[in-house]
């Protein structure tokens, strides 16, 4: 007998073929509803609110669309983000006092944005990954299902150069049919199974140790599959720079190469706010435990911005305003007070802009952004340019995957920061070697080949074989753009608090004192490397030049390459109102909508 869903006797007879199953139990597999950011927009053209009411139009209010959605079926509004203020300057962006979330099916939401008429940005709450801290080897995924065939275990032991076992640390190898990658136990232990049938077919030995030592890479490694492989690995103490670290503090060649070390002492960033979003930053660190304030913005609390459970936010908070005393490695602005908003692991569109709001309350100077997302964002661009305008300037790593800038590095209204490295400055065997790009010039730098690229890069920094702090109270030495943002950010921190040009009527928070030191910083630069300028921009930021203790170094042939490049715009042209976007500046010059999309219309990204 077939049953009902309550399982009581059906009231007719049973006429299902004999032998047919029962239903089985459980729900059929559907498409699951996603988080939308919605918002009003001005109608095409760019229309303001005065406006549109001239013309007798009502504008389209966030209580409005928000009424309207309340309403709608298969529609659930999550809340509002973004609504410190209405910024009527920002209609052409979308939105009037904030921003919509909303959870629904992608068929809902292109209704919904067809039935907007141009007057609604629907987009998807996309999810923000960090930059990471090094480039990706060769990917451990593949179309490949060895289900038999001929295979052989590997040992691999690591030890120091005192011979101690190192655990924790990951090893792969590469070559063969299925790459291969573990962690080794607390005997400096890990066996691998290799897909293949001779050792010769390995390609690549890597090993990424926890903290305190060296990478390792081996190409073409010499293998044996009947004895254990020894890799020895070098602790950070026992480069030539860093002796007796970290109980001996030092400066981090980043720090030397922009000249940090030459500043006057007492320039420490005193006075100014500098907010690092990212996964958190560990305060047992003592480098670290200056910092008291933050908010963990994923879970809405006030009290676990210090769980850093990632280290990246703690490596970027270091390079920014780590204390050196006795004791590891000094950053660029000791003496500021940090702000720590926390938005990792988990950290979506939305909550990228809740923490900008917590910036724009609590009056932050300068915010680092080492993280990125799928494509760009005409909520998230709305809620940068309201940061700007409160005085907030962002400054944001241009991306890891070697191609075009990542967006929020893509935006004309942050200061977007390329990796470079510099010869001589880690060790020959460990994988920060694979980072080298052929355009190493006289000095030694080289652009990392990670670095993503374009006439949207406006300096670069250093973001190879970076050392700095990570949890609990360990140091480790990382590559990305996500490193050499926070040198910047450091730098900026120091102009703001230092330089002439910004005390007295220059400390005013406005859209024109973010573009002044973004101007500052990019005419501090000097080249480096032998790459053209959409991979340095203006070059390597100086801070004795940034800080007005040193004259700069001519750039006026520089410059018109690089303006040429960017379509014979001169540098440093203020172009308003580009693509919808005021105060755009010189990277939206030529853009009739800055990212490549309308912003009336769905990215298409994640469809």
């Amino acid at each position: 007998m077939a049953k009902t869903p309550s399982g009581a006797q059906p009231d007719g007879p049973d006429n299902s073929p004999i032998g047919q199953p029962d239903e089985p139990p459980g729900r059929h597999v559907t498409e699951r509803k996603k988080q939308f950011l919605v918002s009003p927009q001005a109608t095409p053209g760019g229309l303001s609110p005065f406006a549109l009411s001239a013309a007798g139009i009502p504008p389209l209010t966030l209580q409005v669309v928000e009424q309207a959605l309340r309403g709608a079926p298969d529609i659930e509004v999550v809340g509002t983000v973004g609504t410190g203020g209405i910024d009527p300057m920002a209609a052409g962006v979308g939105g009037y006092g904030g921003t919509l979330v909303a959870r629904m099916t992608d068929d809902k939401a292109r209704a919904l944005l067809q039935q907007g008429q141009g007057r609604l940005v629907v987009e998807r709450d996309q999810h923000l990954h960090l930059l990471d801290p090094v480039p990706r080897h060769p990917t451990l995924v593949n179309s490949f299902a060895a289900y038999d065939g001929p295979r052989f275990d590997v040992d691999i032991v690591l030890l120091d150069k005192y011979g101690a076992p190192l655990g924790d640390a990951e090893v792969s190898l590469f070559g063969g049919l299925l790459p291969c990658s573990g962690l080794t136990d607390t005997n400096g232990r890990v066996r691998l199974t290799v897909h293949g049938d001779s050792p010769h077919t390995i390609s690549g030995l890597y090993v990424k140790p926890r903290f305190d030592y060296w990478s390792f890479y081996q190409r073409d490694p010499d293998i044996s599959w009947d004895e254990p492989n020894v890799v020895g690995l070098h602790a950070l103490s026992d480069w030539p720079q860093l002796p007796g670290f970290p109980a001996r503090g030092a400066i981090g060649w980043g720090e030397r190469a922009m000249r940090l070390d030459q500043l006057p002492p007492n320039f420490r960033g005193q006075g100014v706010k500098v907010a690092v979003i990212d996964s958190g930053a560990a305060t047992t660190h003592a480098n670290l435990n200056r910092i008291h304030a933050g908010f963990d913005v994923i879970k809405n609390d006030p009290n676990t911005w210090n769980q850093d459970l990632l280290g990246h936010g703690s490596h970027c908070a270091g390079v920014i305003a780590g204390v050196n005393g006795s004791f590891g490695i000094r950053g660029f602005a000791p003496d500021a007070e940090i702000h720590v908003c926390k938005l990792f692991p988990g950290g979506q569109i939305s909550q990228l802009i809740q923490a900008l709001e917590y910036c724009i309350e609590h009056q932050i100077d300068v915010v680092n952004l080492s993280l990125g997302g799928t494509g760009p964002s005409p909520a998230l661009e709305q809620q940068i340019l309201r940061a700007k305008r409160a005085g907030v300037a962002c400054i944001a790593a241009a991306g890891n995957s070697g191609g075009p800038v990542q967006y929020p590095a893509a935006s004309p209204h942050v200061l977007a920061v390329a990796a470079i490295g510099k010869i001589d400055e880690f060790p020959r065997d460990s994988y920060h070697v694979e980072t080298i790009h052929p355009d190493v010039d006289a000095q030694g730098f080289f652009t990392a080949k990670f670095s993503c690229f374009g006439p949207e890069v406006d300096v670069c920094a250093p973001g190879v074989g970076i050392v700095s702090s990570v949890p609990p109270n360990n140091f480790a030495a990382w590559d990305g753009t996500s490193m050499a943002a926070p040198h910047v950010t450091g730098l900026a921190a120091l102009m703001l608090a230092h330089r002439p040009d910004f005390q007295g009527q220059g400390r005013m928070r406005s859209a024109e004192r973010v573009e002044r030191l973004f101007q500052l910083v990019r005419m501090s630069a000097r080249r480096v490397s032998q790459s053209d300028p959409t991979r340095v921009g203006y070059g390597l930021p100086d801070a004795l030049v940034a800080l007005g203790l040193a004259p700069g170094v001519s750039q006026q042939a520089f410059r018109g390459l690089l303006g040429s490049l960017m379509g014979n715009v001169p540098a440093g042209m203020a172009m308003q109102g580009i693509g919808g976007f005021p105060d755009a500046g010189p990277r939206a010059a030529g853009s009739v909508t800055p990212f490549g999309f309308g912003l009336g219309s769905l990215p298409p990204q994640g469809w």
